[in-house]
């Protein structure tokens, strides 16, 4: 299963601006985001893609690229990799490598990164970002460019999110995750 490239495109198209300091006072003053997901409390609900025992992958609430997905321990940690042995971190960066191969796969993007962001100052809970590149998008507007708020975060509709969080399920459990 593909998303259409025209659909994507309009969507990219389909920007709004990003509040940078009511987002950082939030992350910084309120309690972890990914916590309270995982123990069902949040008042900003997520669009979740996958979850297990260990881990929980869902749709980033301001994306700034169509297919942009968070994958994050459900236990709190904040090391990306003093807080794990090595085979909680393996089998985390397995999980890691098929959303990004499941994006890949539904998105169709010239490049998928993956990066861990986050700090002690806000968004402690380690998680990594998985952000598909849109095919075409000018060198100069690509890497971490391609990630700024500043260029604002697309509006999807709840429609639209569902679909996004459906296509790349269906791609995961194409690869065994389900």
């Amino acid at each position: 299963m593909k998303k259409n490239q025209q659909d994507i495109a309009r969507m990219e198209m389909r920007r709004q601006p990003f509040d940078t300091e009511a987002y950082v006072e939030t992350i910084q003053t309120t309690p972890c985001f990914i916590c309270q997901l995982v123990a069902g409390n949040s008042d900003n609900p997520h669009h979740i893609v996958f979850e297990n025992e260990e881990a929980i992958v869902f749709l980033n609430k301001y994306p700034v690229l169509y297919g942009y997905s968070l994958v994050a321990p459900k236990a709190h940690k904040e090391q990306v990799t003093a807080d794990f042995s090595s085979e909680e971190y393996l089998r985390l960066q397995t999980l890691i490598y098929h959303v990004a191969e499941a994006t890949r796969r539904y998105v169709q993007p010239e490049r998928v990164y993956i990066l861990s962001l986050g700090s002690q100052q806000g968004n402690r809970h380690v998680h990594w970002h998985v952000a598909p590149l849109p095919p075409g998008l000018p060198f100069e507007e690509q890497q971490l460019n391609a990630l700024r708020f500043g260029n604002g975060v697309l509006e999807l509709s709840e429609a639209e999110f569902q679909e996004l969080a459906a296509g790349l399920r269906h791609e995961l459990s194409q690869l065994g995750f389900d």
